[in-house]
């Protein structure tokens, strides 16, 4: 059985038992998503429009982690001017424990 589920604006395939790196949650413990595109239990999936009512994926924070550093240089010749701006996306790393479908 899989789902997929939508947080922070991006969507995720999910199974029970995954681990996956999503947008920070700022939450510790478990979580809920709500946000439920689809759901598919062998048989037939079940899709929803735009998310599925009654249909949840529960999910446990393991900790947070921080991805690869972005570094953007703007440069413009002639002029002396250098601007460098580095960036590191911070993440939550959840475990998903239990798909619930209605």
């Amino acid at each position: 059985m899989y789902a997929i589920i939508e947080t922070g604006g991006k969507q995720y395939r999910v199974e029970e038992g995954d681990e996956l790196d999503i947008e920070l949650l700022g939450v510790d413990g478990e979580v809920k998503f709500d946000k439920v595109l689809m759901v598919h239990d062998g048989t037939a999936p079940k899709i929803g429009l735009p998310h599925l009512p009654k249909c949840a994926v529960h999910a446990e924070v393991i900790g947070q982690a921080k991805g690869p550093k972005v570094i953007a240089f703007k440069y413009k010749t002639c002029k002396n001017s250098r601007r460098t701006v580095g960036h590191r996306q911070k993440y939550s790393r959840v475990k998903i424990t239990k798909i619930v479908a209605a």
